[in-house]
């Protein structure tokens, strides 16, 4: 059985996520992009994944695509937030 750390992070522009999926579970990290800001707005994992790792691998895939493509990063997502204030490295 494959463990969620080891699914890979598919990016929807178009749903503007960021999601990890296998079965019937998907975990997810959203944002809104106006301009050239990216807000990260909410990150959700099922139950089943709490504790695991996955919501740091959805935060670092958003962290990196904004960081990749020049944006300005900005959070009303606790999770993100808490996470930003853990690796400076992504403060801007």
């Amino acid at each position: 059985m494959t463990q969620p750390k080891d699914l890979p992070v598919t990016h929807l522009p178009e749903r503007h996520r960021f999601e990890i999926r296998a079965d019937d579970l998907a975990a997810e990290l959203t944002y809104a992009l106006h301009g050239d800001t990216l807000t990260f707005v909410h990150t959700g994992v099922p139950s089943e994944w709490e504790g695991q790792g996955i919501g740091s691998k959805l935060a670092r895939a958003g962290l990196d695509h904004a960081r990749a493509n020049g944006y300005k990063i900005h959070s009303i997502c606790p999770f993100i937030s808490s996470y930003l204030k853990r690796h400076p490295e992504y403060q801007t």
